[in-house]
């Protein structure tokens, strides 16, 4: 079963990291607009476990999709399985979640610039986000391990990588965008 690999950090120089990526891929902008779900007493997701319909934005158009996390392989790095599938209407995927019972947790824009290139013998998609509710910018590095025992070999690569790119590794974060965002709604309710 394939595991996204992946890697997020806080961005302390972003013209810089713009810089090396324009440097290795085609930047294409995106924007995310995630609804995330939980079961109705809160241990679907206290568990670990995501269940999001992302509508995706691009030049070339819009697609949506439904996306399963299951709780983490990798606690460190946050990198867990994933199984995504393209729904063909986000509001359709919504009516058939909430109707299997679960509720509605938290909504987030995210307004990405994505790149994407070969390194390695892998295949590495750089994610540079904000998120309005949050200060300051991240980075993601995702590759696929194709397996548990390749997990560590993905997660290395993604950290040099991330090295190479001049985000060390004191910058690594495993925050949930969903837990910033869910913080940042209670402060300014408060």
């Amino acid at each position: 079963m394939p595991i996204e690999a992946e890697l997020k950090a806080r961005v302390r120089d972003v013209p810089a990291l713009l810089a090396a990526l324009d440097r290795r891929a085609e930047r294409e902008m995106v924007v995310c607009h995630d609804r995330y779900f939980d079961s109705p007493d809160g241990t679907f997701a206290s568990a670990g476990h995501e269940l999001r319909i992302r509508t995706v934005e691009t030049d070339a158009g819009v697609r949506n999709l439904l996306t399963f996390r299951k709780s983490g392989a990798d606690a460190a790095s946050g990198s867990r399985p994933e199984y995504e599938t393209t729904v063909g209407d986000a509001d359709v995927a919504e009516s058939i979640v909430l109707g299997l019972g679960y509720r509605p947790m938290v909504a987030l824009w995210k307004q990405c610039s994505n790149y994407r290139w070969r390194q390695g013998g892998r295949d590495l998609l750089a994610t540079v986000v904000t998120v309005p509710e949050i200060e300051g910018t991240f980075v993601e590095l995702e590759t696929v391990a194709e397996a548990d025992g390749d997990l560590s070999a993905a997660l290395d690569a993604a950290r040099a990588t991330l090295v190479e790119l001049g985000i060390a590794d004191h910058d690594l974060t495993t925050e949930l965008y969903t837990d910033a965002v869910a913080a940042a709604m209670r402060a300014s309710a408060a």
